[in-house]
């Protein structure tokens, strides 16, 4: 069967300006024109749109995801499932979100009494949940099952006032980052400070601190581009490299 750019546009809940676009770029191209030179799109089309909207939704940009698709392993029933586990994952950060919502209405209408705790538990499994997903495999292959676990129970244990001074300190670290980034000396106070900080905001949740460790996860940091990524795109400069630098420098005095 096929069907007109009109058709696939009021099906797809898309612009038929959206479609033509896809088509100027190369990520959707219609099966057939017509005779009169009309976009025809077909099955197989509607089922290559409907993984760009699910892509898409996921917060991938366009480019990314003409190379996932057109990549010669790309296999379609893989990649819903893969859809599938990343939507079940959101729907489990909001289900956690909605419950400390409908917790604190309540605790705030003096229907319950809602602990310090609970009001930043969900915020904390979330957190977890993001590191797991993003670094689980990582840290744990250099670190080990028993000292993640640790870490993690330490972290989800942290009252409202520790939990709230681990972000204050975090915020802190950024700012001196990027005062750090104006210099690049790593013989200032600023740059001590990176180092001091960033040992401090982790013992909030590691259950040892050494040297070696800390000298091991800034090169970690260094090696691996999401790590990278998220120090440099928070700083909205180039960080890391000076907080491996600083933490290299002053852990070992």
């Amino acid at each position: 069967m096929k069907y007109t750019i009109k058709q696939v546009a009021d099906m797809s809940g898309i612009s038929t300006r959206t479609l033509r676009y896809y088509d100027q770029i190369d990520l959707l191209k219609p099966a057939e024109h017509s005779d009169a030179g009309y976009r025809l799109y077909e099955d197989k089309e509607l089922n290559r749109l409907q993984q760009i909207l699910l892509y898409r939704s996921l917060g991938m940009k366009l480019e990314q995801i003409q190379s996932v698709l057109d990549n010669p392993a790309f296999h379609t029933l893989t990649a819903l499932e893969e859809h599938q586990q990343k939507l079940e994952d959101e729907k489990e950060k909001i289900n956690r979100l909605l419950a400390t919502v409908k917790k604190t209405i309540q605790h705030t209408k003096g229907e319950i009494t809602m602990t310090a705790e609970e009001k930043f538990e969900g915020f904390k499994k979330e957190r977890l949940e993001e590191n797991e997903r993003l670094y689980g495999e990582e840290i744990r292959e250099k670190y080990g099952e028993e000292t993640i676990e640790k870490s993690n129970k330490k972290f989800m244990n942290l009252s409202e006032t520790d939990f709230q001074e681990m972000q204050r300190i975090e915020d802190e670290l950024f700012r001196k980052l990027e005062q750090l980034a104006e210099t690049k000396d790593l013989d200032t106070p600023e740059a001590k400070e990176v180092y001091e900080l960033h040992k401090e905001w982790l013992l909030y949740s590691w259950p040892n601190y050494s040297v070696e460790a800390h000298k091991g996860l800034v090169q970690m940091y260094m090696a691996d581009e999401r790590f990278a990524k998220y120090y440099n795109n928070r700083a909205k400069k180039e960080v890391v490299s000076l907080l491996h630098d600083a933490v290299v420098k002053y852990a070992a005095d």
